[in-house]
């Protein structure tokens, strides 16, 4: 099940904790601090304004650790499917098991929302985000050309398909039952 949306009361996450919740406006100068070192295109304050105002086909996420955002990610409805758009961690929080607290927020929404297949695009080079994304088993299904024009690279076109069985909820539960953290082995972050 999906992490509660929302503000959690103080003192109910143990320090140092990751806490999903809901990406509000007051949050987006830390989302596009984030995205001004991850991407080299990184998305403008109009565009996540715009999307933020998407409220019946988006859903946008940050992650805190000791209060501040570490990540966030934002999902686009379409029909059956769920498309990640975005998923980026502050390069400081890497290996700390945020990419994949967004990751599985995200997959258990998107079949709480009925979404039988999620899909996402990741560059050529990015390694450890391809890693992550097999984890929740996402698989490579083509190729965009140039998708990622400002650095000349491909985008690998991935799948995690009928994501509404009982088969990918097992997943999911093999996944958040692994540790996470600081040190641990199981988590290479984008």
């Amino acid at each position: 099940m999906a992490e509660p949306i929302g503000r959690v009361p103080a003192g109910a996450v143990p320090a140092g904790a990751v806490q999903v919740e809901a990406m509000r406006r007051r949050d987006l100068r830390s989302v596009l601090r984030i995205e001004s070192v991850v991407y080299p295109r990184p998305w403008t304050l109009t565009l996540y304004l715009s999307e933020l105002n998407l409220r019946t086909s988006r859903h946008y996420v940050v992650a805190r650790r000791h209060g501040s955002v570490a990540g966030y990610s934002g999902l686009l409805f379409t029909a059956d499917e769920a498309h990640v758009t975005t998923l980026a961690v502050d390069p400081a929080h890497h290996r700390e098991g945020i990419g994949t607290r967004l990751l599985l927020h995200q997959a258990h929404f998107a079949r709480e929302r009925g979404a039988r297949h999620l899909t996402l695009e990741v560059r050529a080079s990015n390694v450890a985000a391809q890693e992550l994304y097999r984890r929740f088993g996402f698989r490579s299904e083509g190729v965009r050309k140039n998708y990622y024009a400002e650095v000349n690279e491909d985008g690998i076109v991935m799948w995690a398909r009928d994501v509404d069985t009982d088969v990918y909820a097992a997943l999911l539960a093999r996944l958040e039952s692994r540790p996470r953290g600081p040190g641990s082995d199981h988590d290479l972050e984008v």
